[in-house]
């Protein structure tokens, strides 16, 4: 898999026409959704390329990250004339770079593609690592590719857009890459204000370290063979959570579930890796204060334990393949872990999140 750019810029408009500049091709298009294309779009129209590019707009929920509006690119794409040396910039949330760039490696079979992440989520995971897709059958990025954009342009400007709880669903997956990494980062995750105003300038330095890691994890194992698994703490339980909220009327963002998930896999790390209760309350305690909790009963276990059986992780159907813990930084992938324990670790989180 080709290494994509990230460029954490200084200065969106000179740093986005350097990287159009790059780029041979015939015609550019410029996918957005109806929040971007109002308050985001703007920051990018003194470039008379971007100016001129065609604009296609998609809705905004996860709900429209499906075959439906996947299919609405491609034919805006090829009415729009679009040839196999046409260029896309995804200018949006995760759901916009997922989409966008499964739409772009699928065109012709393939065209290029840039992000340029708005939210904190899509900026720290979503655009970087390469992993596009779409929601299938009611599951999460059921059907999609490995293809990494060229460049991904990281500005966090774009963040004072954004409501605290999507600067939040960002931060849990920061925590994720903080407790695979070191000690250092970890703590500094969890001691960061959000409490007045947020330093936009030191969230941009965190989010370059956040970055940094993932990169790290993705150059050592593009195709998810061995650490990129990593990658997927708190993730099989969480995925799961977001599924189940998307049956009800109260969808979770994608952050949130995640970090509920981290709640039942730093529990399940700690029963069957050691992964240290001081450091599972610490974390816990974070995820209790910022996040609420996902309201479901012991009748939803069974619900829950199905869907995390279609994780793509998992090696056969009757069993559940988690990324586990020992420690911080001290990272045990292919854990099979039992239904009872997945039951007490449920258990767990409806006892501590109260």
């Amino acid at each position: 898999m080709t290494k994509q750019e990230v460029i954490i810029c200084k200065n969106l408009e000179e740093d986005l026409r350097n990287v159009i500049s790059s780029h041979k091709f015939d015609k550019l298009f410029i996918l957005t959704d109806n929040n971007t294309s109002q308050f985001c779009l703007p920051l990018t129209e003194n470039i008379d390329t971007v100016k001129n590019a065609t604009k296609i707009t998609i809705g905004v929920e996860d709900s429209n990250k499906n075959l439906e509006t996947l299919t609405h690119v491609w034919s805006e794409l090829s009415n729009g004339g679009a040839t196999r040396h046409s260029l896309l910039i995804n200018l949006g949330g995760g759901m916009v770079t997922d989409l966008g760039g499964f739409a772009a490696a699928t065109f012709k079979r393939g065209i290029s593609f840039i992000n340029i992440p708005t939210t904190l989520l899509s900026m720290v995971d979503a655009a970087v690592g390469g992993k596009t897709g779409i929601n299938f059958n009611g599951l999460k990025n059921e059907i999609g590719a490995f293809a990494p954009a060229s460049e991904v342009i990281i500005d966090s400007e774009f963040l004072k857009t954004l409501d605290y709880e999507n600067i939040m669903s960002g931060y849990a997956e920061m925590l994720k890459h903080g407790l695979i990494s070191n000690h250092e980062n970890w703590r500094e995750l969890l001691l960061f204000n959000f409490n007045d105003n947020i330093d936009y300038k030191s969230l941009q330095e965190l989010i370059g370290k956040s970055v940094s890691i993932k990169e790290n994890v993705v150059e050592q194992d593009p195709f998810e063979k061995n650490i990129r698994k990593s990658l997927n703490l708190g993730h099989t339980v969480g995925h799961a959570f977001e599924s189940y909220s998307l049956k009800g009327d109260n969808h979770a963002l994608h952050g949130y579930a995640v970090a509920w998930g981290l709640v039942c896999e730093l529990y399940l790390s700690h029963i069957k890796t050691g992964f240290p209760s001081e450091r599972l309350r610490q974390t816990v305690t974070f995820i209790k204060e910022h996040y609420g909790k996902l309201h479901f009963t012991c009748k939803d276990y069974e619900a829950l334990y199905e869907l995390m059986t279609h994780d793509k992780k998992n090696e056969s159907a009757n069993s559940v393949n988690f990324t586990l813990l020992s420690d911080v930084g001290e990272i045990k992938i292919n854990q099979i872990v039992s239904k009872e324990e997945i039951f007490e670790s449920l258990d767990f989180y409806s006892e501590t999140m109260g």
